[in-house]
C-alpha cells in the first residue's frame, strides 16, 4: 500500500512538472526592463498569410491605469517571422500626444485583402474625459507600415451611448467563412455587442440584441455559421457562452460552471488546421481561479463548446489577460500578462501536447 501511495505521488507530481516546465517563455515586454515605462498591459497577437506573427499592447507610461487614468497609453508592437523564436524591436504604431490616449489592442488578419485590423479605444483625457472613441489602423505589409487611423464610433455605437463606458474587446476577432469580420463591443451600461463589417472594412455593423451577461467576449463561428460568444462575468466566478444561429439576432445563454474565472479577459479560438479544419475543436485560454488572477490554463473541446476537457496548466503563477493564435506549423501561439503584470510572454505548444 505504501509503495503504491508512493508511486501515485510521483506520478503527480510529475504530471504536474511536465505541464509547464517544457514550455518556453520568451519575455516580450517587460517593464523592468524599461525604466521610462510603468507597465506594459492588454496583449493581442494574430498569424499573418504568410505565417509571420505580429503582437500589439499597451504601452502605458505613466501609470498602470486604464484607459480613463492615464494621460499618456500607446500601441506598440513586435513581429516574428521565425514561428516565435525571435522577434522584432519595440514600435509604435499609435502614439498621440501627451493628453490622449489609446488603449486595448486587438486585431484581425483579413485573409481576402490580406489586411490586418489593428483596433483600439481612444480618449482625449484633457478635452473629452470619460468619452470612448472606437477606432482602428491597418497594414498591408505584415505590420510594417501602418495606415492613419480610422474612427468607427458613430457606426459601432447606438443613438444615446455618447457617453456610455464602452470599448472594442481587447485580444482578437475573427473573419468568417464567407469573408465577414466579427469583433465584440462592451457597453457595460447597454450589454456587449458583435459588431462586424462585410465588406473587408469599409463599413461596419452592429448587432441590435446584446448578450448578457458579458464583459470583455471573444466569438468563434462553429461549423454551420453559429456565432458562439465565449464571455467574462465580473463577480460571478464563472465564464458564459451565448450562441446565435440568426447572426445575433437572439442569443442562447450558458453558465459555464466548469469554466471558472475571476473576471479577466482570456482567449477563444477555433482549431482549424490540418486534419481539423473541418472539424469542431474549440481552445480556450483563461485563468483557473475564481478570485485570483493567477494559475493560467488552456482547455478544448471537441463538440463545439457542449463540453470542456479538464484544464493544462501553462503557468501556474500570477497570469491574467490572454491571446491566442495558430502558427504555420499548427501549433498554438499564446501571449500573455505574467508576474502582477512586470512580464508579457509569448509561448507555443503542440496539438498533442494540449490533448494529451
Amino acid at each position: 500500500m505504501k509503495k503504491l501511495i508512493l508511486i501515485l505521488f510521483i506520478a503527480l507530481n510529475y504530471m504536474g512538472y511536465s505541464q509547464e516546465s517544457n514550455l518556453k517563455f520568451h519575455d516580450l515586454f517587460n517593464s523592468e526592463e524599461n525604466p521610462e515605462v510603468s507597465c506594459y498591459r492588454i496583449p493581442s497577437i494574430i498569424t499573418t498569410m504568410s505565417g509571420d506573427l505580429i503582437v500589439a499592447i499597451d504601452e502605458r507610461v505613466p501609470s498602470c491605469g486604464d484607459l480613463k487614468w492615464s494621460r499618456d497609453i500607446n500601441i506598440v508592437i513586435r513581429r516574428s517571422n521565425d514561428g516565435g523564436n525571435s522577434w522584432s524591436a519595440i514600435e509604435r504604431v499609435v502614439d498621440y500626444p501627451i493628453g490622449k490616449s489609446a488603449s486595448d489592442p486587438s486585431m484581425i488578419f483579413d485573409r481576402i485583402t490580406n489586411k490586418i485590423f489593428l483596433f483600439y479605444n481612444y480618449m482625449d483625457l484633457d478635452n473629452e474625459k470619460d468619452i470612448y472613441y472606437l477606432k482602428y489602423v491597418t497594414s498591408s505589409d505584415n505590420g510594417m507600415t501602418w495606415s492613419k487611423p480610422v474612427d468607427i464610433t458613430n457606426q459601432i455605437s447606438k443613438p444615446g451611448w455618447e457617453k456610455d463606458f464602452k470599448f472594442i474587446t481587447s485580444g482578437r476577432g475573427i473573419q468568417t467563412k464567407k469573408g465577414d469580420l466579427l469583433h465584440c463591443l462592451v457597453n457595460l451600461q447597454n450589454g456587449t455587442h458583435v459588431f462586424g463589417s462585410k465588406d473587408h472594412g469599409k463599413t461596419w455593423f452592429l448587432t441590435e440584441t446584446p448578450v448578457q451577461p458579458g464583459d470583455e467576449s471573444k466569438i468563434v463561428e462553429l461549423k454551420d455559421g453559429t456565432w458562439m460568444v465565449n464571455s467574462r462575468a465580473n463577480s460571478e466566478g464563472i465564464r458564459y457562452s451565448h450562441i446565435s444561429s440568426n447572426g445575433g439576432k437572439d442569443w442562447l445563454t450558458k453558465e459555464e460552471n466548469d469554466l471558472i474565472d475571476p473576471g479577466c479577459n482570456a482567449s477563444f479560438i477555433k482549431y482549424n488546421y490540418g486534419k481539423y479544419k473541418r472539424k469542431a475543436l474549440l481552445i480556450l485560454s483563461s485563468i483557473n481561479n475564481s478570485k485570483i488572477r493567477k494559475e493560467i490554463v488552456v482547455r478544448y473541446s471537441l463538440d463545439e463548446g457542449e463540453n470542456w476537457s479538464k484544464p493544462k496548466i501553462v503557468y501556474s503563477g500570477e497570469a491574467a489577460y490572454s491571446s491566442m493564435t495558430i502558427l504555420k506549423n499548427g501549433e498554438i501561439g499564446l501571449f500573455f500578462e505574467k508576474d502582477n503584470y512586470t512580464k508579457n510572454v509569448f509561448t507555443s505548444f503542440s496539438l498533442k501536447w494540449l490533448l494529451d
